[in-house]
């Protein structure tokens, strides 16, 4: 037994959970931990961010990408609430992520000191759990059941709020070796489940399967797909469901909902038996739930019983192990091509009405795929350019997707890159983002140039908040009111600045002049100029069924 602080006995329980990358930044009240820190540096590394929201939707998009819990340290009062919005976005998308905020010492806790805010209350919505520790004794305990908590179950963020005091505290401390559990996981289907399961979907003619986020959570992609190839089922994607399955698999529908393809979303319609696995029925999934696939019995399986029957009632569900459960599916299900559904489904197909030559976003995101086709990391931020790369983006099983789904976080993108690419260094990331989001984070430019990050930041620059445009053209009579980015901003002098190479094309040519010579070793800004009038199609009115999409903006 040795005598520590609170702050080295904090830093003893991170390497406990292995935690090597801490995304943070300091402050008054956590001024005794970082100064722990300073005697730590072989073994964690630190990545300081621009803003604290930074810092949070780097641990984000670092557990992302790895699998592991994001780590996330920023002192109190406004350093804390800098990271809420972070926080939301990692609850609403299931991210598993740690988040240490300072607070001001236990003396001055309730007496509105400096910089003290009530941060477990603020983030008791958004949050799997928090605590406000009190005393160092506490910190061990703590820290094993927020990380059990965050990865438990349906994963999610969890907060450690530490008063100043209780890092300088000494006591004797040894580590002990029992783990906190926070749950047990859910059990496999039972085989009479099992062949229930199998024998509804020996029986139906058209069956879908809906595959959410869920299913990469639980590492069951491969078996989604084995059983949609052995069934001959049709798979549609959620946003967060995307790159479960390959893109190019004939089976695969991609995006359904308010931005799915026509064949996705008459498929739903159709459908006489509906699988959702690992997902939940988001309204921009679902649209109208009175008129959502109608002729259907729906199947959810799923590891968070909330979600059961929230939004759309169910013929059966089960709280379940998704993987193994499939795995059971799979062995009781028949063989099928169903040719005939696939032929039905083919031709509702649109073709693309787009030329080669055209500089629109469907050419440009498919030339970088075309460069970037291996296992590459693609970070959106939320917009236009994000429904765009939900659409075009050929997705397969080694695509990590790293995207904000359920909050729709715009700012989203700059700091999530930076998360991705600590996290998988090898891998080439590519970061699409449109002026809108970008101007709001663009401060993380230092953090990239800092860290000499090789990420590719693909700038779709219509100079407009083009998602709200388009809702205004559509749904608003053309009143235009504040999306417009009239005010002039020289992004490749704002890369410059920052010691960021910056390029602009204007057309396809350009664009395939500079992929042909790309060689991503250090951070790029590829600035492409498109049209505000282009539209991300087709579009489903909020609310509506999803047969009533829109396939013309005009």
């Amino acid at each position: 037994m040795g005598k520590k602080s609170g702050s080295q006995i904090l830093l003893e329980c991170l390497k406990g959970q292995n935690v090597d990358t801490i995304f943070g930044y300091p402050g008054g009240a956590v001024i005794p931990l970082f100064d722990a820190l300073y005697d730590e540096t072989d073994h964690f590394k630190v990545y300081r961010p621009a803003h604290e929201q930074g810092a949070a939707h780097g641990a984000d998009g670092y557990a992302r990408v790895t699998g592991k819990t994001g780590v996330c340290i920023v002192t109190s009062g406004p350093g804390a609430t800098n990271t809420v919005t972070g926080i939301a976005t990692a609850y609403m998308d299931s991210i598993p992520m740690v988040v240490i905020t300072g607070q001001v010492a236990n003396s001055l806790l309730g007496r509105d000191s400096f910089q003290e805010i009530d941060i477990t209350g603020v983030t008791m919505p958004i949050t799997k759990h928090n605590i406000l520790i009190k005393t160092a004794e506490d910190i061990e305990k703590a820290v094993k059941k927020a990380f059990a908590i965050a990865n438990s179950d349906r994963p999610g963020p969890v907060l450690i709020d530490i008063p100043k005091d209780v890092f300088t505290t000494v006591i004797d401390f040894e580590p002990t070796d029992i783990e906190e559990k926070d749950s047990v996981f859910a059990d496999t289907i039972s085989i009479e489940d099992a062949e229930k399961i199998a024998h509804l979907i020996n029986s139906s003619s058209k069956p879908i399967i809906y595959a959410g986020g869920g299913v990469k959570t639980a590492n069951a992609s491969s078996e989604m797909v084995e059983l949609a190839k052995k069934a001959g089922i049709p798979v549609v994607n959620s946003l967060m469901g995307l790159s479960t399955i390959d893109r190019t698999e004939p089976l695969s529908l991609g995006l359904v909902g308010m931005h799915g393809f026509k064949e996705a979303n008459i498929a739903v319609t159709k459908c006489d038996l509906f699988i959702a696995i690992g997902a939940r029925f988001s309204d921009r999934v679902i649209g109208d739930p009175k008129k959502f696939a109608q002729k259907a019995n729906i199947i959810h399986l799923d590891i968070d019983e909330t979600e059961i029957d929230k939004n759309i009632e169910t013929y059966l569900s089960y709280i379940c192990d998704v993987k193994n459960s499939l795995k059971m599916i799979v062995d009781s299900v028949e063989e099928n091509s169903r040719k005939n559904w696939l032929n039905e489904i083919q031709q509702t197909e649109v073709k693309s009405h787009y030329t080669s030559k055209d500089f629109v976003a469907k050419n440009i995101i498919e030339a970088i795929n075309g460069k970037f086709n291996e296992q590459a990391i693609v970070v959106t931020d939320v917009g236009q350019h994000q429904m765009w790369t939900a659409q075009y983006w050929k997705f397969n099983q080694d695509t990590k997707f790293v995207t904000s789904g359920g909050l729709g976080t715009m700012g989203f993108g700059i700091g999530a890159s930076v998360g991705a690419k600590i996290g998988a260094p090898e891998k080439p990331v590519i970061l699409f983002v449109g002026d809108g989001g970008f101007r709001m984070t663009c401060n993380e430019l230092l953090t990239i140039a800092k860290f000499k990050l090789p990420i590719l930041i693909v700038l779709m620059n219509n100079n407009t908040l083009g998602m709200v445009r388009q809702w205004q053209k559509m749904f608003s009579k053309k009143r235009y009111m504040e999306t417009d980015n009239t005010d002039v901003v020289d992004y490749i002098k704002l890369a410059d600045a920052y010691g960021i190479e910056g390029i602009q094309v204007n057309d396809m040519f350009g664009l395939n002049d500079f992929l042909s010579h790309l060689n991503l070793t250090k951070p790029v800004l590829l600035e492409c100029r498109i049209s505000k009038d282009d539209n991300v199609l087709p579009i489903v009115p909020a609310g509506q069924s999803l047969e009533t999409l829109i396939l013309e903006a005009d």
